[in-house]
């Protein structure tokens, strides 16, 4: 079950309001000015996947060691952990209106003549750089493995997430043109998209506290 929500959080970043409507320009880079070879778009854009999640995964060693820390407190700490989450559930809903998490920072640096390489760079300011947008369910993903205090799990949880955020990363830069249609399709309805991803924030949070 872990891994099954790591994962729909994962796909759920990828349809947050700065990742989608960002993701032609994002392809853009991937492409290059000059150079519309398949081939260069797709391994672009695996380096880039690759490079957000070297960075989760740093990360998700961080939170296991964490997790073994408050060891000795964890079922209260499993309780605030759900709690955060609930919380983070009820402000993607609008429910809740918490300040701090609705401030997004974005990428402001123009990125020219992509390769595997500065793909990867790239991928790391992405996932350092954005935030509430992934970082609600990244956190959550985060939460759940500090729960766990079990790092080799924690680092499959954090592949599992990433895998879920950058495939459709892999096949929208392959099928951008065909796959308008249906980014056009989130946009229209993103207010009942986000509702459904708090929703699943929330079962999360309830998850956690009681299992």
């Amino acid at each position: 079950m872990d891994y099954l929500f790591t994962f729909i959080e994962g796909i759920a970043s990828f349809i947050s309001p700065c990742v989608l409507p960002m993701l032609p320009i994002y392809i853009s880079y991937f492409i290059g000015e000059d150079n519309k070879k398949v081939s260069k778009t797709v391994i672009n854009s695996i380096g880039f996947v690759l490079g957000f999640t070297i960075v989760f995964i740093v990360l998700s060693i961080l939170a296991s060691r964490f997790g073994g820390i408050i060891s000795n407190n964890i079922k209260y700490v499993k309780i605030l952990f759900g709690i955060i989450i609930i919380l983070l559930g009820l402000n993607y809903m609008e429910i809740l209106k918490i300040k701090f998490l609705n401030k997004t920072k974005g990428i402001n640096n123009k990125v020219k003549d992509l390769n595997f390489f500065k793909s990867m760079i790239f991928g790391m300011l992405f996932s350092i750089s954005w935030t509430p947008c992934i970082g609600t369910f990244l956190a959550s993903a985060l939460l759940l493995i500090a729960k766990n205090q079990d790092m080799v799990k924690g680092i499959l949880l954090m592949l599992v997430y990433s895998i879920g955020l950058g495939i459709p990363f892999i096949i929208s830069a392959v099928l951008l043109e065909k796959l308008k249609e249906v980014f056009d399709f989130i946009k229209k309805h993103y207010d009942i998209i986000k509702k459904i991803s708090g929703v699943i924030l929330i079962i999360m949070g309830i998850y956690m506290i009681f299992f």
